[in-house]
């Protein structure tokens, strides 16, 4: 075999050789590209999990503290303690001011039930004096009576008198005649004589008869003024009768004064509210306490999270639901499973491209020009569908590989 022919062989299996290594790498390009679409994956992710500040509700020293900073506590193990003796006094001041209401409001209960007694004597009082007046008003008509009669009797005596009296003056002159006797005129003037006593006794009679319906009408009149002094006495009694809603109005805040003061004395004692991770312990026991202010923070070791940061364009090939394998960085063979739960739906602007918002909310726009455009990254939340475990950390590095859809949220 010549030299022309040999170098030509060679020139030829180095060309086919080439040609072999620019099929594979385009097809081992294509492949990755494929599983970069199909199986969207990125190492800009961390382990995430709920947390939250731990704070009294209650100002106080710390009388107890039962745990240690990055120390696992249990659903419900004690945390701390403040110091409760002054919530406990004034959950007994509380208790007390609820009882001196209630055996104020039964005082007052037996007090209206005295005044409202004094309202039945008041009207048992009525009828009675109703019955006087009755009797009085009757004892009025029957004195009227008497002083018609009395007066009857006066103008009949008083004719008898006139009568007796013009006889008389007829036959006295007739005796010096003789026409009558001694005794006829003897008889008329006895008759004057008693005419005239009787016509004095009608008078009397009439005169007592009259006093008698001015004694009734005075006493009808009395009779009136008790009836009506019975009726204002039984407004009187009836308005004197109080009413409890004033002191049971009450009631509810002196319940709501208790119910606050056993929450606070209750808060003394803090427990943990889920299983959890103790961190960032900043105070010891003995140190104050104040409400509201964050002495340590609780990981909830339940459920954990990796959010992770997809470029825009990725997004359209992950979708809720869709499964995932994870890595983090401080074990990198061990494989964790999940799902996508969501996709965010807003990350800050940024000041490059549309500015900054000035005082009347109009973007402060700079004269740059960038002549390479970055895509933006949007938060994944991907949940770990693995038991919860003591080994993850908030915050470590992580890889997510989305491979695609589930058929099944196990787990959630």
């Amino acid at each position: 075999m010549t030299i022309d022919s040999t170098h030509a062989r060679r020139h030829f299996f180095g060309r086919a050789i080439s040609i072999g290594v620019m099929v594979c790498t385009v097809i081992t390009a294509l492949l990755v590209i494929r599983e970069n679409i199909e199986n969207p994956r990125t190492d800009d992710a961390e382990v995430f999990a709920n947390y939250i500040g731990m704070a009294p509700l209650v100002n106080g020293p710390v009388m107890h503290l039962y745990v240690a900073d990055n120390e696992l506590v249990k659903a419900g193990a004690p945390l701390f303690d403040i110091d409760d003796r002054p919530y406990a006094y004034a959950l007994a001041h509380a208790r007390s001011d609820q009882r001196a209401l209630e055996g104020q409001i039964g005082d007052e209960r037996r007090l209206i039930a005295g005044k409202s007694s004094a309202v039945d004597v008041a009207k048992a009082e009525v009828p009675s004096a109703e019955a006087s007046l009755a009797r009085a008003g009757a004892a009025v008509e029957e004195a009227k009576a008497d002083v018609a009669n009395a007066n009857a009797a006066v103008q009949r005596s008083k004719a008898e008198l006139t009568y007796a009296s013009d006889n008389l003056h007829r036959i006295e002159p007739l005796l010096a005649r003789q026409f009558v006797t001694v005794d006829e005129v003897d008889q008329a003037r006895t008759l004057q004589v008693s005419r005239m006593q009787a016509a004095n006794q009608a008078d009397a009679q009439l005169a007592l008869a009259e006093a008698s319906l001015l004694a009734s009408e005075a006493q009808y009149k009395q009779a009136q003024a008790v009836l009506d002094q019975s009726h204002q006495q039984v407004q009187q009694a009836a308005h004197n009768v109080t009413t409890l809603r004033p002191l049971e109005g009450q009631l509810p805040g002196k319940q709501a004064a208790i119910d606050t003061a056993q929450y606070d004395f209750d808060n003394c004692h803090v427990v943990a509210p889920f299983d959890a991770r103790i961190t960032n312990l900043t105070i010891s026991q003995g140190d104050y306490a104040t409400a509201g202010k964050p002495i340590f923070t609780l990981i909830d070791t339940r459920t954990w999270w990796v959010i992770a940061n997809f470029r825009e364009t990725q997004l359209r090939h992950i979708q809720p639901g869709m499964l995932a394998d994870i890595y983090v960085m401080s074990r990198p063979t061990v494989r964790y499973k999940g799902f996508v739960d969501s996709i965010g739906f807003g990350v800050t602007p940024d000041t490059d491209l549309i500015g900054r918002l000035t005082a009347p909310d109009l973007p402060d726009i700079q004269r740059t020009l960038n002549w390479v455009h970055l895509a933006s990254r949007f938060p994944v939340r991907v949940r770990i569908l693995n038991d919860p475990s003591d080994e993850f950390r908030l915050g470590e590095s992580a890889t997510v590989i989305i491979r695609g859809y589930a058929t099944q949220r196990s787990g959630k």
